[in-house]
């Protein structure tokens, strides 16, 4: 085999890996849009403070998904509530609700964050 065929199946492997690990994620948390949001849900914005000062959801709360696992404490108040973790597409907010659903929190994905919000919303 040729040490451009390694690569090259390297590079395959290598993805595939990463979006059937996607998948599985996905499947474990639901994954809401701006109108699926139950009333009583929490918020929670995982996006970085540069990002957060740009915009965010009135009434979110503010956690970035570096701090999320130290962090996690504060949630315990919202812990009977479902958590909907959101960021600017999609994909860190994943992270966050399946960290949370670890923690045995009752989380969900806001499916394309807030750019998906902003839309839903018409702004």
């Amino acid at each position: 085999m040729e040490p451009g065929q390694v690569v090259l199946y390297f590079a395959l492997l290598f993805f595939l890996f990463v979006n059937v690990r996607k998948f599985f994620r996905r499947r474990s948390v639901p994954q809401l849009d701006p109108s699926a949001i139950p009333a009583g849900a929490v918020l929670l914005d995982v996006r970085t403070k540069a990002e957060r000062s740009k915009d965010s959801i009135p009434g979110s709360i503010h956690i970035p998904l570096q701090e999320l696992g130290p962090r996690s404490g504060e949630l315990e108040k919202y812990r009977n509530r479902q958590i909907v973790c959101y960021c600017r597409s999609g994909n860190r907010s994943l992270a966050a609700a399946v960290m949370l659903k670890k923690l045995g929190h009752s989380s969900a994905n806001l499916v394309g964050g807030i750019s998906n919000w902003k839309l839903a919303a018409g702004s």
